[in-house]
């Protein structure tokens, strides 16, 4: 273990949990590679979609492709549920092509975390849904979703 601590650490409660979820939804929406590698452990494993990634810089790697390729990234995060050192969430997200046509990915990720609090292995599986710009419901500034913003269920996803 690193002398580095991510708060909230595990075992999670639900309002610790739910805690988690936003930050990690914060981080995200960000779009600053640098920032969201920080909550994972230097050797943290992924698998997302089809793809592996090992490590910070993996990491930053990926999220610099991705983002280049996912333009106008809103995310929102729900809390699904959560155990010790694990918690499940459901996800939705919107993005555009530089074609300019939108999508909306649907996913869940399992999560586990080391005693420090990073973000030691995550399993994402995630689909594409094409949608028109009219479809969007994901408005906010770059950076963190408002808090008044309605939710995943708030909005019926």
């Amino acid at each position: 273990m690193s002398n580095e601590q991510r708060p909230p650490l595990p075992p999670f409660s639900h309002e610790t949990a739910a805690q988690k979820v936003r930050l990690a939804e914060n981080a995200w929406n960000s779009r600053d590679p640098a920032r969201v590698s920080l909550g994972y452990s230097v050797d943290s494993a992924w698998r997302n979609r089809a793809e592996f990634v090992n490590g910070r810089e993996a990491i930053v790697a990926f999220l610099s492709r991705k983002w280049a390729r996912e333009l106008d990234y809103r995310l929102i995060k729900e809390l699904w549920a959560f155990t010790g050192n694990r918690i499940a969430v459901r996800f939705a997200y919107e993005f555009r092509d530089d074609s300019r046509n939108w999508y909306r990915a649907y996913g869940n990720e399992n999560w586990e975390f080391g005693e420090d609090g990073l973000m030691e292995r995550r399993f994402a599986c995630i689909n594409d849904l094409p949608i028109r710009e009219s479809e969007r419901q994901f408005f906010w500034p770059q950076g963190d979703r408002p808090a008044d913003h309605p939710g995943l269920s708030d909005l019926g996803l």
